[in-house]
């Protein structure tokens, strides 16, 4: 570790993790879509879908978190990302996509509505205000993923660590409590390696450093300080 030096602290919201705020799906955007349509509720690890099944339908989160993952033909699992209310995934289908890449789970209880591929196609093409809202989410996860591959190129571990902590606690989205900005559920540092390219034990370091440093709590539970994206995101 070098010499510390201080470093001009930007305002938060400059550069803060991009997070567009989700429209409300299922009760504003999806009423007039009366057939093949399913509300599911699913229970913690309970996958909407795996990967290799067909591709036939497309997902709108109510309630709870789905996390987005893919599976190498060794066996090694990489987190694509996680989905909160407001969200949707398998929109692959719609451009042809025969057979799911990823597979889709839930990380704490939750609701989605299920849609039938041909139905929401319809649906798209009829009504404007539910295409519009529907593009302007394809287009803010294109921006999100963009900037995950330039941190995941260009970044070291430590700020991509830093980074994937302020986007599980949806900074900037949800409204922090006394500790700070709230992760849940619980994700294991395991994930966290997967998440951003690197191992276990660097993930523990840097856990650790920051919580010397004030910037995170845990206790079974992390808690995320605004002062982690001033002092290590936007450190450079």
């Amino acid at each position: 570790m070098g010499t510390a030096t201080t470093t001009k602290r930007r305002p938060l919201h400059a550069t803060a993790p991009a997070a567009a705020k989700a429209p409300l799906w299922p009760d504003a955007m999806l009423q007039s879509v009366t057939t093949g349509k399913t509300r599911l509720s699913l229970k913690k690890g309970v996958p909407l879908y795996s990967q290799g099944e067909p591709a036939d339908a497309v997902f709108f989160i109510e309630s709870g978190k789905v996390r987005l993952s893919v599976l190498s033909k060794g066996g090694r699992e990489a987190i694509l990302g996680v989905l909160t209310p407001g969200e949707f995934c398998g929109e692959g289908c719609l451009t042809g996509q025969p057979l799911r890449l990823g597979t889709a789970a839930a990380m704490i209880p939750t609701v989605a509505i299920r849609v039938q591929k041909a139905v929401l196609v319809r649906a798209l093409h009829e009504q404007h205000p539910l295409s519009e809202s529907f593009l302007i989410q394809l287009l803010a996860r294109n921006i999100a993923f963009e900037e995950d591959m330039c941190d995941q190129l260009f970044n070291h571990s430590e700020k991509r660590l830093a980074r994937a902590l302020l986007k599980l606690a949806r900074f900037g989205e949800e409204p922090a409590n006394l500790r700070g900005h709230a992760i849940t559920p619980k994700i294991s540092q395991e994930a966290l390696a997967e998440m951003i390219g690197t191992t276990r034990s660097r993930v523990n370091f840097f856990m650790n450093k920051f919580r010397r440093l004030g910037l995170i709590d845990y206790n079974g539970e992390v808690h995320v300080h605004p002062e982690l994206l001033t002092d290590i995101v936007l450190s450079d």
